[in-house]
């Protein structure tokens, strides 16, 4: 029996990937298809992928052609699967060509010719073309918009901001200057909103009214009830409203969810997190700061993160102190809040006028996890154990801070017209009720 192996991701099925298969099939009598996971092709940096693993397995099995299905997990994997399965060659697509000739010392190579004139990159373009515009004047807007270009089938329309100082070259160059919002929403099938919080919910609230798409930065709303309302709207509207945490979509932060949430480090009895900057308010030193948004509202939903995907959000008590200075227009240099929990408890720190180490650790009852700072932008972290010779370390590719998967993310929702954000509601909810806590409650202790 000769043994044929080939690999792809799959997306989007179409009649190239077909006749590719038929043609590896055709070279002998078992055909292994490697269908590669969604976590390998983020870290090989192949992003734009529509569909989930099951689903393009499921479509790799209706061909009928595959005699057995694989997934493909980790670099290196091809020769592991060659030795394993007794194979004789290794096919893969002519647009490979020379790529793989290593795998010659353990097989024959064979380099298929690819059906022209169709891909699934072509398909996804066609299939999502979205105008984004941009609303605001934070440097995440010039993130954002760099990031857009690594993601098919977005065209960034436009951009509105009230404050220019901070935008980018590429931000200025584009299309639209536009002089309100409702003129950026003509162009636009969708906003992406980083203007100061108090801004956020007649912004998100007006998108929304005309139809449009909104990914705003965390938080939505500064009120819980506007949160409701905005929420509401959009399900009204049939309209995607979804939160900018964009530590939610690195790889690395996921993973590192994944285990704690397994069991690798036993129960969770304490999670901490510290998020603290100075830059922002040494930019603006001696000038009005009255459109700079606070510790609680730039830093919070980012540190709160870990603490309700984790352990929930059903505590049962939390402090709130904050360090404020006259000299800064009132705002909170320093707010931690800590919370009880029935089996835990948590933690969270964050500044813009004191600086501390920006990590995140998370205890259990068998060890804990260590992300070292900055834990929001991590492709690192390790799991610690009581004796150092078990430590175990993972080191995960970080593309654009998460922001380009969250953008995926975005359009994904928008094809399928449902939440595929990595952010449960109640999760976004409760980062609105703690910061309406911090904003209007008389219970906050100030020093």
């Amino acid at each position: 029996m000769v043994k044929v192996i080939t690999y792809g991701t799959y997306d989007l099925l179409h009649y190239g990937h077909i006749r590719l298969l038929e043609r590896a099939k055709a070279l002998g009598d078992y055909l292994i298809v490697g269908v590669t996971a969604d976590a390998f092709d983020q870290a090989r940096g192949k992003i734009n992928v529509q569909q989930s693993l099951v689903e393009r397995i499921e479509a790799v099995r209706a061909t009928g052609l595959a005699d057995e299905i694989i997934v493909e997990e980790y670099d290196g994997q091809k020769i592991d699967d060659i030795r394993r399965y007794g194979i004789d060659i290794f096919a893969i697509g002519s647009d490979w060509e020379g790529h793989f000739d290593y795998l010659r010392d353990y097989c024959r190579v064979v380099y298929l010719p690819r059906t022209e004139g169709v891909s699934s990159t072509d398909l996804r373009t066609q299939s999502r073309n979205v105008r984004i515009g941009l609303v605001g004047e934070l440097n995440m807007v010039n993130k954002f918009e760099a990031e857009s270009h690594f993601v098919n089938g977005v065209t960034i329309s436009g951009f509105y901001a009230e404050e220019q100082t901070f935008l980018s070259e590429a931000i200025t160059r584009l299309p639209l200057n536009a002089k309100n919002l409702d003129e950026l929403l003509d162009v636009s099938d969708a906003v992406y909103i980083v203007s100061h919080p108090a801004h956020h919910y007649s912004q998100v609230r007006q998108a929304l009214l005309r139809g449009k798409h909104v990914i705003c930065e965390a938080p939505t709303t500064l009120l819980s009830e506007q949160w409701d309302e905005l929420t509401a709207l959009a399900q009204q509207q049939g309209c995607i409203l979804m939160d900018s945490v964009k530590t939610a979509y690195s790889l690395a932060y996921s993973r590192l969810l994944l285990m704690a949430k397994s069991g690798k480090i036993g129960r969770i009895v304490s999670v901490d997190a510290v998020c603290t900057s100075l830059t922002d308010l040494a930019l603006k030193r001696g000038k009005d700061l009255s459109n700079t948004w606070n510790s609680m509202c730039q830093w919070g939903p980012t540190a709160l993160l870990p603490v309700f995907q984790l352990l929930g959000t059903d505590f049962v008590q939390k402090s709130v102190v904050s360090h404020y200075s006259d000299e800064h227009d009132g705002l909170d240099l320093f707010t931690k809040v800590s919370f009880v929990y029935p089996h835990a408890v948590a933690s969270i720190k964050v500044g813009k006028g004191v600086k501390s180490e920006g990590e995140l650790i998370i205890s259990g009852t068998e060890g804990y996890i260590y992300v070292p700072a900055p834990w929001w932008k991590t492709s690192y972290f390790e799991i610690r154990f009581e004796n150092p010779a078990d430590n175990l370390r993972y080191f995960y590719q970080n593309d654009g801070e998460g922001i380009r998967y969250m953008i995926i993310s975005f359009l994904q929702s928008i094809a399928r017209n449902e939440h595929l954000t990595y952010i449960q509601p109640e999760v976004s909810r409760a980062i609105v009720s703690e910061i309406d806590y911090f904003t209007h409650s008389d219970n906050v202790v100030k020093i």
